[in-house]
């Protein structure tokens, strides 16, 4: 790989004034493992104030001496180069943040306060004069900790003492295992130790930042390897301890693996494919009710309703972690709704309608990714059997039926037209025809909607009302026996 010409010139304008200039952190080892870095960040014993001087088209927001370089680049991790002082930095009295920064002196310095071995190394930018008198590059790497034979090794090891670096900063806990799942790496052994024994800091640690370091691990290929790494280290009770719930718990006759299992090999699938983080975050986390609404042992064990408990749970656990509240929205009903029935001989077209009406028209497709992964963490091969193509197929041939009130081709004020005044009764009307038409669409067209409506501004409120509960309590039946009946034939479905 080559450096780019962008950071080839910041480098280069910094040493032509006299003063330093390494890459360092997580691009350094990026670069040295082939792969393209996410950003690119610059070390110096320049001062920021001398760095402005030198880039006046930049950004310095910030007490940390970083200084951000705007450039040219169409590349977006280039559009901006932080350019950051030497530092170090005073105790941790918080786990979470240095008492006092403070300049440093040297680039080695700057490198033993990092976190772990192959992100405490230095490439210097030296400029030296080529045949044709242009400054070209020579990179040398500045290498206090060993980091070069770690990257060899495949390993993730604390700079330093192990203890001290996650008493620091606890956060450091978690990033060694994502760095484990990011690099498909292995924490060496006293690395490993130190993070088991400190686990409890994590509790130091504010929720938002425990989130964007789990949604990172999350994000990576290895994904499932990171949550069992995390549960195996103690870490995970600090984060879901919910999911501790299911280790060891074996399930029935229809599930090879623990629910614990399950769910982590749920995940396997999601992040093979890769699916969104939302996706993601569903998958691990769909049969997280099972040890709640566990009944029995052995293989005739039930989790009846672990779905609508899952719901609940989600809603706890991404609200504690402080996921945006759409994004838990949306995870909460994925769980809620992944136990959807598709048998052919069963769902029918009115089914399919509802089925969309619950969940919502652009949330169907990640319903049917999620089944995906519920049914490859369960061990069977195949991930999209004859009868979930069959409901796929149903769902796009109803999907421009009407699913609720507002698709229907009349509304309030057409029942008011009717000679009903504003009240509960146009609500009972509109309830009415909604399950008609959901039972047969051909019905919503208005002119036969409106002869409907005139039938039933007939009858007394009363009578409308108990036609209303009627219809939407026929409509829980229907498709509670074709859940019941789902339950029976495969047990705890």
């Amino acid at each position: 790989m080559e450096i780019p010409k962008e950071i080839q010139e910041i480098g280069g304008k910094l040493q032509e004034k006299g003063f330093e200039a390494y890459l360092v952190g997580g691009c350094v080892r990026d670069f040295l493992l082939g792969i393209e870095p996410k950003d690119w960040d610059i070390a110096t014993n320049a001062k920021p104030e001398e760095v402005q001087k030198l880039f006046p088209d930049c950004v310095y927001e910030n007490q940390f001496g970083t200084v951000g370089v705007k450039t040219d680049s169409s590349d977006r991790s280039l559009k901006i180069v932080e350019v950051t002082t030497y530092r170090s930095e005073g105790k941790y009295t918080d786990k979470r943040h240095p008492d006092e920064i403070k300049i440093a002196e040297s680039i080695e310095e700057d490198l033993a306060r990092r976190d772990f071995t192959v992100n405490a190394m230095a490439l210097n930018l030296n400029p030296k004069p080529s045949l044709a008198g242009q400054a070209t590059l020579n990179p040398e790497i500045v290498d206090p900790y060993g980091g070069q034979d770690d990257l060899k090794n495949r390993s993730i090891r604390a700079v330093g003492d192990a203890d001290e670096r996650f008493q620091e900063d606890a956060l450091r806990l978690m990033r060694a295992v994502r760095f484990v799942a990011q690099l498909d790496f292995s924490l060496e052994e006293k690395t490993k130790a130190a993070v088991k024994n400190n686990s409890h800091l994590l509790e130091f640690i504010s929720k938002e930042r425990v989130r964007d370091e789990f949604s990172k691990l999350l994000l990576t290929e290895k994904a499932a390897d990171g949550v069992r790494e995390m549960q195996k280290l103690g870490l995970l009770k600090y984060v879901v301890p919910e999911l501790e719930e299911g280790v060891g718990m074996g399930q029935n006759k229809h599930h090879i693996y623990t629910v614990f299992e399950h769910n982590v090999l749920s995940l396997q699938y999601a992040a093979e494919k890769n699916f969104t983080l939302d996706l993601r975050l569903a998958s691990l986390l769909h049969d997280v009710g099972k040890p709640r609404t566990k009944r029995g042992e052995g293989p005739d064990s039930t989790f009846h309703g672990h779905q609508v408990v899952g719901e609940k749970m989600v809603l706890k656990i991404l609200d504690r972690l402080r996921y945006p509240n759409d994004l838990t929205e949306k995870v909460a009903l994925l769980v809620r709704e992944h136990m959807f029935v598709y048998d052919p001989e069963t769902v029918t077209d009115a089914g399919a309608r509802r089925l969309i009406r619950r969940v919502g028209q652009e949330n169907i497709d990640d319903l049917f990714k999620l089944r995906e992964a519920d049914r490859i963490g369960s061990g069977v091969p195949k991930a999209q059997p004859y009868r979930l193509r069959h409901l796929k197929f149903r769902i796009e041939k109803v999907s421009q039926d009407p699913i609720s009130a507002k698709m229907l081709k009349v509304n309030g004020e057409d029942v008011m037209r009717a000679g009903i005044q504003p009240g509960p009764k146009i609500g009972y009307i509109l309830a009415v025809l909604l399950e008609e038409v959901l039972d047969d669409p051909a019905l919503n067209e208005k002119d036969l909607l409106n002869a409907r409506i005139q039938d039933l501004a007939k009858l007394d409120e009363r009578r409308l009302a108990e036609m209303a509960k009627f219809a939407k309590k026929s409509a829980d039946e229907a498709q509670t026996r074709i859940e019941e009946e789902i339950k029976k034939k495969y047990f705890v479905k």
